[in-house]
């Protein structure tokens, strides 16, 4: 194994509280409606205290369905990366939708892969911490380890392998801990 270990986590959901409406979550839409997940700040100071890789690979689709600019959405980026103490370097966003066949949409692996390059981490030491099925199929196509955040959306579960938490701290704790269960390979 060469290089670092890292965790990957999704944006909305996860690091960013999603607006739920109808038991579906969505990204917020403007500054006014970002708000980060309680335990976010706390999270990525362990990690990168730990010596932890930290990057946030997002999907935003609401994009090409004009409901958001990507100046918007790099806006709440640097919102996001600002609050957490990121660079926003950090940050890897795909805007496209199921339509456009990208591979860096999850559950296409290719923007996990960028973001493990660019912090010098092993994919197979590199852990997803994601609230939907994407995330983990991403992280199983990309060789990483999983941690789905059940949130009770009222949508597909991922298939396995997962650790399954309910918080982002406990898929943190999980992380530092060592003790995945659904590991990488």
């Amino acid at each position: 194994m060469s290089g670092r270990a890292a965790v990957l986590f999704d944006r909305d959901g996860v690091l960013v509280q999603a607006l739920v409406r109808d038991g579906r979550p969505y990204p917020p839409r403007s500054l006014r409606e970002l708000r980060l997940d309680e335990d976010a700040q706390d999270v990525v100071r362990r990690l990168t205290e730990a010596g932890w890789g930290v990057a946030v690979v997002t999907n935003q689709p609401d994009v090409p369905r004009g409901l958001m600019t990507e100046e918007t959405v790099h806006r709440i980026n640097r919102a996001v990366a600002a609050g957490l103490g990121l660079s926003e370097s950090c940050f890897f966003t795909c805007f496209h939708d199921d339509d456009s066949g990208c591979e860096c949409r999850k559950p296409g692996p290719a923007l996990l892969v960028e973001a493990a390059r660019s912090l010098g981490a092993d994919l197979a030491r590199c852990t997803v911490v994601g609230d939907r099925w994407r995330d983990i199929g991403a992280a199983h196509r990309a060789g990483c380890g999983a941690v789905w955040i059940d949130r009770g959306y009222r949508e597909q579960a991922p298939q396995p392998p997962y650790d399954r938490v309910t918080s982002t701290a406990a898929a943190v704790d999980l992380v530092l801990g060592g003790r995945l269960r659904a590991e990488s390979g």
